[in-house]
């Protein structure tokens, strides 16, 4: 299977690629013709620190920022991107003037789950949402709820790769577009061609990486 990958460089820099295997993939809420891989864009320092200053540079200007939660293990380039955001002296409402970078755990039905010891960080702060690749926006969508749940007020949103360019009112900034990837496409279940015609999952993908079948 990675035989086949294939490498897109971003328009914005050339020291951020993802890696892109085209075959039949599943998500949890989809079907896909290409595994988005990004793992050395969340792993390696200076991929990730660029890509923080991308996102940064297409996000803008917003009006505080106390704290970016990262889905996907996408903490590294959180912690980047709050760098970026303190180097233009941004407002926080934070007490000690610097943001907070945190991941929330996954309930049993997929709902954000933020322990005692985070809830501070969230409740009244001001928001960034950062995740790693999106399909169909379902998983911003429930991630959004979750903040808003835990009393966040939600500042901005971000993804390396999306499909999607808004969500719930919020513009999705992104460093890779599906039109980046030629042929992309995304299907339900039902509707999956590959399925269809017999094909089998090549494997089971998410935000973390894959499992072969």
């Amino acid at each position: 299977m990675e035989s086949r990958m294939v490498k897109f460089y971003s328009k914005e820099s050339n020291m951020v690629a993802i890696h892109a295997i085209p075959g039949h993939f599943a998500t949890s809420h989809s079907h896909i013709n290409y595994y988005i891989d990004i793992t050395s864009l969340k792993t390696r320092i200076q991929e990730a620190k660029e890509v923080a200053r991308v996102l940064h540079q297409k996000i803008g200007r917003v009006s505080y920022v106390d704290t970016i939660v990262c889905m996907d293990g996408t903490e590294v380039i959180g912690a980047f991107l709050a760098e970026e955001f303190e180097k233009e002296d941004m407002a926080s409402t934070n007490r000690h003037e610097t943001i907070y970078v945190v991941s929330p755990e996954m309930n049993s039905n997929n709902q954000l789950l933020f322990r005692d010891n985070i809830k501070p960080s969230i409740a009244g702060k001001h928001v960034i949402l950062l995740s790693a690749s999106t399909t169909t926006g379902k998983t911003i969508h429930r991630s959004l709820e979750g903040i808003r749940y835990y009393g966040g007020v939600i500042e901005a949103v971000a993804s390396v790769f999306s499909t999607v360019s808004e969500m719930d009112g919020f513009a999705v900034h992104s460093v890779f577009h599906a039109e980046d990837l030629p042929g992309y496409a995304a299907y339900s279940a039902d509707d999956c061609p590959f399925c269809k015609k017999g094909i089998k999952l090549d494997a089971v993908v998410n935000g973390f990486g894959y499992s072969k079948l």
